[in-house]
Parts: structure tokens; sequence; C-alpha cells
């Protein structure tokens, strides 16, 4: 088996206009990762003759269109990374997160050939972004409109949400290496709630007396102290610290607006919850962030 560093960054591709920016963003991460890129298209069955069980056939059958036409819009193109084509038939939801335990990255775009016009995110998309065992990038169609207006400094940007109370030093990691390779700042977003609220005698909810500011300085302390560790392993990448009262998921949207990447986590395993599920701040990231979006997993021990 590869070790990780030797393993390709996987691009899912369907002849759409959003899979092929998801491919032009998964060449340019490829060569910066030094890795060969293998680009995949899944041929999927109509849904009544799906077989039950899929046998896999030649890597690059002759007459996947899709393939030909992706090596036809390469040819000519010269320096790194390293290519390779590969066909498979099946459901892109079971077949992406499958090539993923041999892959660093997958990346596919927001909505695929097949989605309907009024979706923005499509099922292919949600299922790698839930079961891949790899990071995986979804690329969005340009224009997203996002709404609320954030202050930040020009120039690259990579924003990551961390939750103070339980923070993933996993998607930490993700951001600050990707940061470091692209030569963007890190923009930290964490988030408290606000108005705080306790249970009453009545079993109701009330506000506190927690002052707001001093909710807002120990945030900014947790997230301090959250980072600490990855602005010593990379004293070369900037970071900005982004506290604010609210909703976490609109507070990530808001500052993906011109942001090269936002990078978010999948949720940990938990004896309440075995199964892997995306979690609404990731789901709604996805939904609306104007800039591509990296959902971390767990790592295997976390996932088991």
């Amino acid at each position: 088996m590869s070790t990780p560093h030797h393993l390709p960054v996987v691009a899912a591709v369907d002849g759409s206009d959003d899979s092929r920016r998801a491919l032009e963003w998964a060449l340019a991460e490829a060569a910066r990762r030094e890795a060969d890129l293998r680009i995949v298209h899944v041929r999927q069955y109509a849904p009544g003759l799906q077989p039950a069980v899929l046998v896999a056939g030649p890597d690059e059958p002759a007459d996947d269109q899709v393939i030909g036409a992706v090596r036809k819009a390469l040819e000519g193109r010269e320096g790194p990374p390293p290519l390779e084509f590969i066909s498979r038939e099946g459901l892109p939801a079971a077949v992406l997160p499958e090539m993923s335990t041999e892959a660093r990255l997958l990346v596919l775009g927001s909505r695929g050939r097949g989605g309907f016009a009024s979706l923005l995110l499509g099922s292919n998309g949600v299922a790698a972004a839930r079961d891949a065992a790899c990071p995986v990038v979804v690329v969005p169609p340009p224009g997203r409109v996002v709404h609320g207006e954030v202050p930040v400094r020009p120039g690259p940007r990579v924003v990551v949400g961390v939750q103070t109370d339980d923070p993933d030093d996993t998607v930490l990691g993700f951001a600050f290496e990707h940061a470091a390779r692209t030569g963007a700042r890190v923009q930290v977003v964490a988030a408290y709630p606000w108005p705080s609220l306790g249970w009453t005698a009545f079993g109701d909810f009330a506000p506190t007396t927690v002052d707001q500011e001093a909710a807002e300085r120990e945030t900014l302390r947790l997230a301090g102290e959250a980072v600490a560790g990855r602005r010593r392993s990379h004293p070369e990448v900037e970071v900005d610290l982004f506290i604010a009262a609210g909703d976490a998921a609109g507070h990530l949207v808001a500052n993906s607006r011109e942001a090269d990447l936002v990078v978010v986590g999948r949720h940990r395993r938990r004896f309440t919850r075995p199964a892997p599920i995306l979690g609404s701040v990731t789901q709604a990231v996805l939904l609306h962030a104007a800039s591509p979006v990296a959902v971390v997993p767990p790592t295997p021990a976390e996932r088991g």
C-alpha cells in the first residue's frame, strides 16, 4: 500500500462545467503537492439498470467520451503533475468514497451533470464529503452571492473554523499546510453564542449575567491556545483571529468571500453518532460558501 506522501490527488470529472473548474483546481493543487493527479470518471447506470454487484472493468474503456474530452483538453500541457486517467462504472456516491482510500485528496465540483439546477450541492458531493477516507475539496460555481460584510485584509487567505470547546487539530493542520504551500495567511473563525442562556427554576431559558466582553475574551483565549501548536510548526504562516458572536456557519460563509479556501471538519464519531455525518455547520458552508471548501475527516482512530 502507498504511503500518504505518495498517494495521488483524485479529481472526479463528468463533463459538467463544475467538474472542469474542479479539475483546474486539482491540477494546481497536485502540482503544489508534487503529487500525481488521477482523473476519474464514474459512468453511472440508469437507476433501473444498476446491478446489485459492481464488477470492475478496464481502467479506461475506449468509448469513455468524458475521459476522451479531458485528455484532448489537456493535450500539449507541459510540466507537473503527472496524469493518470481512469474510468469506473457504478454509482459515483459509492465509488468515489471507495477510491478515496488510495488518495491524499479528492476534488470534485459542487454539482455534476446530473444535478438539478435548483440544487446548490449535488448528492455525490454530499456523499463524498461525508464518507471519504481522505479530505474532500468541493469547488463551487462562480458568482455565489455571500451576504454579510466582513472587513478583511487583502491577500491570499485560508479560512478555518475552530470549535473552541473541542478544537480539531487535524482540521487546523490541513489549513496551515495549505496556507504554507500557497503563501496565504490563515484566518481562524471562532464563534460564541450570544446572548448566553441558562435554565431557570421553571424549566425555561433566560439570558444569564455573563458579560459579552468576557465571553469574547475567553473565546479569543481559547482560539489562541487551539492554534498555538500550529503557529510553532508553521512560523512562516501569518494568522488572523476572527472572533464573533452568533452562528459559526454564517461567519464562515461571510468570510469565504474572496478567500482561497474554507476548511471545516467532519463530525468525529461518538457513541451517540457512530455513523459518519457532516454536521450542520459543514453542510451550510458547503451549500453557501463562495470559495472552494475542504472537508477534513477525523483521524482513523477517531473514525473508528
